[in-house]
């Protein structure tokens, strides 16, 4: 059985979008917002100065220097990338697996994506070697290979990519001429902050990276959107930037004043935002591993989350039972686990394909409850295991694998 792509379900969309973090909003920042909600002229496209500083202090903080010249705003990730991508032009390379967004921006651009496999201990990254060859391949082919997606801190894989592997990667890319945009959304979301070194490739390589970070869902609401850019300080990063402000004013992509606020806000790290970006790191910490644990008693892979709110879970082997009993079609099982847990499968990624496995990307904030008491309860349990609703959504979360195995053909 074979199931037909529903009408309407065009080539750039990718599947069911995944729960947001499902967080009460920080009242600091609702007042923020709510004290701006007067203001009736959006910013201008890339954001304006307040937000760029802001933008500026963030990434000082971390050690990328720069000013508010290099830095550019829009409303939301995905206009932002697709800004950079039309402002680089060429062929774009990403791992394999990336983040679901990515292909369909590449996509609707009709720009050449190519995707590079991840060494076995991280995601996000590319393995050098299979990048190298890659890139000629592209190129004995008549391709034109610009640029390099990757993500240190991964979505979806929820790892974070050792800085040696960071360093590999980015060197032969840097070496083959590639420009290089990091996604650094998750980066403040480590599980272990002491234990796990966090390399941003701007870091090594000032002049080659421009690195992006989306706001919502991190440091924002998710519904807030709104993402910034750090351009390199060059000749081409100015010219970059210029272009990638072209694109965002045809698009009339600009920040919505109130949310410039709280974003900008937000940015500058005051005291209650520092304490619920790790308070909410540390709650995903303790459900993700859960989750991990639930998921591995179960029979399936993953590796041990990192990063983020998410589990990657690979159903490789599970494939190969359900296929022996006459399952064939990914869309019913993705539909299945997306209903049960809120889950979506990367493009690319499906049963049939060339990699034959299934791999799907877990959200965990439905584990923290169904009502906003019971996130709030939540995010401030010594130890939220210990909850009901959460206990009861992980014993839930184990059973919808176990069912998996033991589910009749439809």
């Amino acid at each position: 059985m074979r199931r037909t792509v529903p009408e309407g379900h065009g080539p750039v969309r990718y599947g069911p979008h995944a729960p947001g973090p499902g967080l009460p909003v920080l009242p600091e920042l609702a007042g923020v917002l709510a004290a701006a909600a007067g203001r009736t002229e959006p910013e201008p496209p890339g954001g304006g100065r307040t937000l760029r500083e802001a933008a500026c202090g963030y990434w000082e903080r971390r050690g990328l220097h720069g000013d508010a010249d290099r830095i550019a705003a829009a409303p939301g990730v995905q206009p932002l990338l697709c800004a950079l991508l039309g402002a680089h032009g060429g062929d774009v390379l990403m791992p394999r697996p990336c983040p679901a967004w990515w292909t369909p921006q590449a996509r609707l651009l009709g720009v050449p994506a190519y995707h590079v496999p991840t060494p076995a201990e991280c995601g996000g990254v590319p393995d050098p070697y299979a990048l190298l060859e890659t890139i000629r391949r592209v190129r004995a082919e008549g391709g034109t290979p610009r640029l390099l997606l990757l993500s240190v801190a991964d979505d979806p894989t929820a790892t974070v990519a050792p800085p040696e592997v960071v360093r590999e990667a980015c060197e032969a890319a840097v070496t083959e001429g590639l420009h290089i945009v990091s996604d650094e959304t998750w980066r403040d979301t480590l599980h272990s902050p002491h234990d796990t070194v966090l390399l941003s490739p701007a870091e090594m390589w000032p002049d080659d990276v421009t690195v992006l970070a989306d706001l919502a869902g991190g440091l924002t609401p998710e519904g807030w959107p709104c993402a910034v850019a750090r351009f390199p300080a060059t000749v081409e990063g100015v010219a970059r930037r210029a272009r990638t402000l072209d694109i965002l004013t045809a698009l009339g992509a600009v920040v919505a004043g109130p949310v410039a606020a709280a974003a900008a806000h937000a940015l500058g790290e005051p005291q209650p935002v520092v304490a619920r970006t790790r308070q909410a790191a540390v709650l995903y910490a303790r459900v993700a591993a859960a989750a991990y644990r639930a998921v591995l008693a179960s029979g399936v892979l993953a590796r041990p989350p990192q990063a983020g709110r998410h589990l990657y879970a690979d159903l490789g082997e599970l494939r190969e039972r359900l296929a022996e009993r006459g399952v064939n079609d990914s869309m019913e099982l993705e539909e299945h686990l997306s209903a049960r847990l809120g889950a979506s499968a990367p493009g690319g990624h499906r049963f049939g394909d060339e990699l034959g496995a299934l791999r799907v990307r877990l959200a965990t904030g439905p584990l923290l409850g169904s009502t906003e008491q019971q996130r709030l309860e939540s995010l401030n349990a010594v130890d939220p295991l210990e909850l009901p609703h959460v206990a009861e959504a992980l014993r839930n979360f184990g059973s919808v694998f176990d069912e998996l195995h033991r589910r009749e053909p439809p």
